[in-house]
């Protein structure tokens, strides 16, 4: 069973950093896997933040983190990374990790209904 478990998250000022975790158990991803962030507000919908493609050369992000975070990945640890700097009030969410097959190893997808695996979410929270 495949499991994707997030860590990092935390309580933060504005202005400073952190630095989500996503390990994976259960399986291996090869290449052929995408790897993304998404995140929820209150009573808000769920949103991309940053893809990463399998071969770990093709990134994206959503306009508003740009030049902010940067997604990463360790594939001998099976785990990848969203590194958070200079953080706004407005980045306050829960934050998921997930995982899509691709059929090849440079795609990256923001459709979160690529993605077949998803951990449970951690919250972030930026005080002004």
């Amino acid at each position: 069973q495949v499991q994707l478990l997030e860590s990092g998250g935390g309580l933060v000022q504005a202005g400073g950093s952190l630095r989500l975790s996503c390990a994976a158990s259960g399986r291996t991803f090869s290449n052929y896997y995408a790897m993304g962030w998404f995140r929820q507000a209150p009573g808000k919908g769920r949103e991309f933040v940053a893809t990463i493609s399998g071969s770990g050369g093709r990134t994206d992000y959503e306009d508003s983190v740009k030049g902010r975070f940067t997604i990463s990945k360790d594939n001998t640890k099976n785990t990848f990374y969203l590194q958070m700097n200079t953080l706004k009030p407005e980045d306050t969410a829960v934050y998921y990790c997930a995982v899509a097959r691709q059929w090849s190893r440079v795609l990256t997808t923001r459709d979160a209904r690529d993605y077949d695996y998803w951990g449970q979410g951690t919250q972030v929270t930026v005080s002004s």
